[in-house]
């Protein structure tokens, strides 16, 4: 299907926020825009950083939701596949064509490991993560059932104080289980360290990383003396793909939110003590709004509220503008200090959000934009799949 017959019958603004071909300037908002040659970019430059340094990246699916999007990953940036959080995630990317699909959580639910089971008849390599030996069996039975194989990674908990196991002991109790269990495959650990990706302090997330890279490590040799040397050990976010990629145990990466960033992720410091949004990374993701009202003084308010939005990690910042401020929210409106008046009813603005994931989860399309002009319109594909 051409692009022209695919937004053939969609009204803009009813079905749609905008169309291949119209102005920029004519998107209906709230919605979320993709400045395409700063997306381009922040992929193409992780891509080249894991080529250079040996390492796999599986991008995380979690945060943007679209197959689109993780195929512009693979094309351009190398990865390899994704990582989900949900059983209906993979299922959105699988049935989408990427065809290799790591569920980095657990999954218990009987029924939804029956759905697990049946991904790898979509052609996708399926993994799953695994921290209690109990999950071993229903995971297996759900295999043979469907006649596929699941590959699993053995989570440990190096930091996050989530899910995972915290002693080497368990890792290899847990890896043996599944390596004896019929159509199971031991594949590798998950060691994802989740709590210190935002900590402002390049230092301090050092030090995090540390702890859980000689934990990680401690793991390995254990496995490798019991002759189950992991084909994959796999972590590493924005925050820290640095760490794991020099640390001589990783060999592949998840890092997710380097792609869109957003105004939390921006705020942690390099090396050199330089936001990360400020030279390692660029915004590529943006709520567009627009002003609907300057009826006070020194406040104009735009129609990017809560339900446009996740605040769990502050309030979004006003891209390219220190006249103007966003300093508080409803359900539908947002208010923006403006002083000077200098913004004007009908004006469109650029919001970076404070949170990209849950952000994205609440919009129906990306609008991707270059020079001007509206480059594609993509769904939010695994949009609303929490289950």
């Amino acid at each position: 299907m051409n692009m022209e017959s695919k937004f053939a019958n969609l009204e803009v603004g009813y079905d749609v926020p905008a169309v291949p071909g119209m102005d920029a300037a004519d998107i209906q908002t709230p919605c979320l825009v993709l400045d395409m040659d700063a997306l381009e970019r922040n992929i193409k430059k992780m891509g080249d950083y894991a080529k250079a340094h040996g390492m796999r990246h599986r991008v995380h699916g979690k945060m943007h939701k679209s197959v689109d999007v993780a195929k512009l990953q693979e094309k351009l940036g190398g990865a390899v596949g994704v990582c989900c959080q949900k059983v209906s995630e993979a299922e959105v990317f699988a049935r989408g064509g990427i065809k290799d699909v790591l569920v980095s959580n657990q999954v218990r639910d009987p029924a939804k490991i029956d759905r697990l089971a049946k991904l790898p008849g979509y052609g996708a390599r399926t993994i799953v993560c695994v921290d209690d030996i109990a999950n071993v069996a229903d995971l297996s039975e759900a295999a043979v059932r469907h006649g596929n194989q699941l590959e699993c990674f053995v989570e440990i908990d190096c930091g996050a104080g989530r899910c995972g196991v915290v002693t080497s002991g368990d890792v290899v109790r847990i890896a043996k289980a599944i390596d004896a269990a019929p159509n199971l495959k031991f594949t590798g650990i998950q060691a994802y360290q989740g709590a210190m990706q935002h900590l402002d302090s390049y230092a301090a997330r050092k030090e995090k990383l540390d702890a859980a890279i000689a934990m990680v490590k401690d793991a390995v040799d254990a496995l490798k003396a019991e002759g189950l040397e992991p084909e994959l050990v796999s972590g590493g976010g924005t925050g820290s793909y640095y760490f794991e990629s020099n640390s001589g145990v990783y060999n592949e990466l998840q890092c997710g939110s380097y792609a869109f960033m957003d105004a939390d992720y921006g705020r942690i410091l390099d090396e050199q003590g330089k936001r990360i949004d400020q030279g390692e990374w660029e915004n590529a993701l943006f709520i567009l709004t627009s002003v609907m009202s300057h009826a006070k003084p020194g406040i104009a308010v735009c129609d990017a509220g809560l339900k446009a939005q996740s605040v769990d990690s502050g309030l979004p910042f006003v891209f390219g503008r220190d006249d103007v401020k966003y300093i508080k929210c409803s359900d539908e409106h947002g208010v923006i200090e403006d002083p000077d008046g200098k913004l004007s009813v009908n004006e469109k603005l650029r919001l970076v959000p404070g949170h990209c994931d849950p952000t994205c989860n609440v919009h129906d399309w990306y609008v991707g934009v270059r020079d001007g002009k509206v480059e594609v319109v993509w769904p939010v594909s695994a949009r609303g799949k929490a289950y």
